[in-house]
């Protein structure tokens, strides 16, 4: 199967092309606008000798992380299961990140932090060994002091911006080539409309007062 994944969650974008043999091709920019994503999907398709036709499935980050970047990512892979009818698959980042961990060689807990504005953070822990990787508290937001607390009492911090706050953690970003790898194998493919950011947050609105008759 030959997947395209596309990770636009954190400041660091990428887009790589996945298949059986290991990555095809790979795309990484720090710092781009939103608008790059369908630019991105080419620039890894041709470093692949890929056409579009020849994607079997589309595999998305979730997040948490940018909005913006996110919905860029998932308005293109929509798009493209419209035109060409292919599966797609959203895989959370923070995952994406514990799991780039591993590859880097880091063992042991590890805590993924991730911004969430209004001075929280989401935050998730995993375990990790060269064999294994076992998610061992769920993500949730927390307070910055929650964050801290771990960091004083000598616990690994890992996220793509985590030293903003923290200077003793580890930048690790997510990476569309670990989306890809992580999709290898799953069978739990869902509809474009079905696709949904991870955002913890409850939504609220506030509905607008009637229209004052004058």
């Amino acid at each position: 199967m030959t997947i395209l994944a596309l990770e636009f969650s954190s400041p660091q974008r990428s887009v790589a092309v996945v298949n059986a043999a290991g990555v095809a091709g790979e795309v990484i920019e720090s710092g781009v606008g939103a608008t790059r994503a369908l630019g991105m999907a080419e620039e890894a398709l041709r470093a692949a000798q890929l056409e579009r036709e020849q994607v079997d499935c589309l595999v998305v980050g979730l997040g948490p992380g940018s909005y913006t970047g996110i919905r860029a990512a998932l308005a293109l892979a929509q798009g493209w299961q419209l035109a060409r009818d292919v599966k797609l698959l959203g895989i959370s980042s923070a995952g994406a990140v514990a799991t780039q961990a591993q590859l880097d060689g880091l063992t042991g807990k590890v805590n993924v932090v991730i911004d969430a504005q209004r001075g929280e953070f989401y935050l998730a822990a995993f375990t990790l060994s060269a064999a294994s990787l076992r998610e061992t508290e769920p993500l949730r937001i927390v307070s910055r002091d929650e964050v801290a607390a771990r960091a004083q009492a000598g616990e690994v911090l890992i996220g793509p911006e985590v030293t903003r706050w923290f200077p003793a953690g580890k930048i690790i970003f997510p990476r569309a080539a670990v989306l890809g790898r992580l999709a290898h194998g799953r069978t739990d493919f869902v509809a474009g409309e079905k696709l949904e950011p991870i955002y913890l947050r409850e939504t609220t609105f506030v509905k607008a007062p009637p229209a004052r008759v004058v």
